[in-house]
């Protein structure tokens, strides 16, 4: 009777313990599908892949610009804010052309160096672009990002999807499907050696 109960608690725990482990790989592919449609794309679209050195050669803050706060708002969403430019040299060639933040920043506005994000305050917009332009006149040298390939004149300060970025991103869901298939592998060793053990 005890070992009768042993048995059907063993299965019991092989069974939640299956279960785990189909789970955690399932989660682990809706994560890797995730990924792949969202943070991929923008990956392998940026054409900035190239680290060199960037010199500051001038920094000025231009007229007040219109900026959205988001995709798709309304007139009375619209904010002004003053339109940062920077034009850096490229140590590689010797050009000068313009810094841009980020891909985003030159999708959202080709005209400025910084683009505000969400913000209902204008004093702070303009005192982080009076910070931003005056960190560029004191810090002369910094790593940028251009293309090697010559379709984009301008350089951009940093990637929005690093490949550091990306790696980080697949770990997640990499240790979750190791540790899935660890699982699931145990609990058929498990059965086996119990059957094993049955049939001795």
């Amino acid at each position: 009777m005890l070992a009768k109960k042993l048995v059907t608690a063993q299965k019991r725990g092989e069974t939640r313990a299956l279960c785990l482990g189909l789970g955690m790989v399932a989660c682990s592919m809706m994560m890797y599908f995730f990924i792949g449609i969202t943070v991929v794309p923008f990956y392998t679209k940026s054409v900035w892949t190239t680290e060199t050195v960037c010199k500051v050669l001038k920094a000025d803050i231009k007229d007040e610009v219109p900026c959205p706060n988001g995709e798709g708002s309304e007139d009375e969403d619209i904010f002004p804010y003053p339109c940062l430019q920077v034009w850096v040299n490229l140590t590689t060639s010797g050009q000068e052309v313009m810094l841009y933040q980020t891909e985003d920043t030159l999708e959202r506005n080709p005209k400025c160096s910084y683009v505000p994000g969400k913000s209902e305050n204008s004093k702070e917009v303009k005192a982080r672009i009076e910070t931003i332009a005056s960190n560029f006149k004191k810090y002369q040298t910094f790593p940028c990002y251009y293309d090697p390939g010559g379709t984009q004149t301008n350089v951009i300060l940093s990637r929005l999807y690093p490949p550091k970025g990306l790696i980080f991103a697949f770990l997640w869901p990499t240790l979750m499907f190791t540790g899935g298939c660890l699982i699931i592998f145990l609990v058929k060793i498990s059965q086996y050696v119990s059957v094993l053990s049955a049939w001795q």
